[in-house]
């Protein structure tokens, strides 16, 4: 668990000045009015698609995979905007990091909070369900603004951003928990705590099992959710951070319990954890992290549809 983001005197070492050096340039972007920052974020995507091929392969890939029935237009121009909300998702770890509360709430209204409050009455815990919108980095700290909880989390490999991460992610939050952390968090779990999760990702063959996801009718889909539910008892909802269309900053979203949930099937509660990730990404699909390989592990047998 990462509580406090330790700094030491080896992050100082010569090899991370050029990361020093970003987050310092990063700093002075942030500084700026925010309608800027979304001209100068939407700037930045549309120049990062000619020098990210790779990634624009993926992302279209994944278009066709998942909407099949969208014209060459929509993908096109969903297509041009997923790199556009790329570029911003740069700025808004920046303002997610370095801005102070105060200006932070200026940009953001919450809907559904009541659903949390309810979700965590006699001190029970909650498995809070997010996905990986582009805004992510900066729902964890509005979501924190409303209310404290604990986040897993991959370290990075990077350890002068690692710091800079977790510093940034605890300005509002508990603490962090390592995704290979299973015990730490059904131990948050049993006492209380909300713990942010997302099993939107393909995280390998091992802990997963195949199920539909919009039209792939086989998405490796963690078994994460299921067992956490089962080991520690704990409520379900979902919660999103969404860009507003009209440029006015965000809406974070909190949805009902999920007490529906099949907790003692675990084939059945891949299949209904994914069309909660399919509801939730449909909210804005040009937001979301489609440039990631979601499909890349596939049934025994089957080749890649990354060729």
């Amino acid at each position: 668990m990462n509580k406090t983001g330790h700094f030491s005197s080896s992050l100082l070492h010569p090899r991370y000045w050029l990361t020093w050096c970003g987050l310092g340039l990063l700093w002075l972007l942030v500084q700026l009015p925010y309608p800027l920052l979304m001209r100068l974020g939407a700037f930045l995507g549309a120049k990062a698609r000619p020098v990210l091929k790779r990634r624009e392969k993926i992302l279209r890939r994944n278009l066709e995979l998942c909407f099949p029935h969208f014209s060459p237009d929509e993908k096109e121009r969903l297509i041009a905007d997923n790199f556009l909300s790329l570029g911003m998702a740069l700025l808004e770890t920046g303002m997610a990091w370095f801005w102070s509360d105060k200006r932070i709430k200026r940009w953001f209204d919450v809907e559904g909070l009541h659903n949390l409050q309810q979700a965590v009455d006699g001190n029970r815990g909650v498995i809070v369900i997010g996905v990986h919108f582009m805004s992510l980095e900066l729902g964890g700290r509005v979501m924190g603004l409303c209310r404290p909880m604990m986040a897993m989390y991959r370290p990075h490999n990077n350890p002068a951003l690692e710091w800079a991460q977790t510093r940034g992610r605890m300005r509002s939050n508990k603490a962090m928990l390592d995704r290979k952390d299973l015990k730490g968090m059904v131990n948050a779990l049993k006492k209380g705590e909300a713990v942010w999760f997302a099993p939107d990702q393909d995280y390998g063959p091992r802990g997963s099992t195949f199920a539909p996801l919009f039209a792939v009718n086989d998405a490796a889909t963690t078994k994460g959710t299921f067992v956490l539910s089962r080991l520690s008892g704990a409520a379900l909802l979902s919660i999103v951070m969404i860009r507003k269309a009209d440029g006015s900053g965000y809406q974070l979203i909190i949805q009902p319990e999920l007490k529906d949930y099949p907790r003692n099937d675990e084939a059945a509660a891949a299949c209904y954890m994914n069309k909660v990730i399919e509801r939730e990404i449909l909210r804005a699909p040009e937001q979301y992290l489609w440039i990631h390989r979601r499909f890349k592990t596939r049934p025994a047998g089957e080749a890649s549809l990354y060729l």
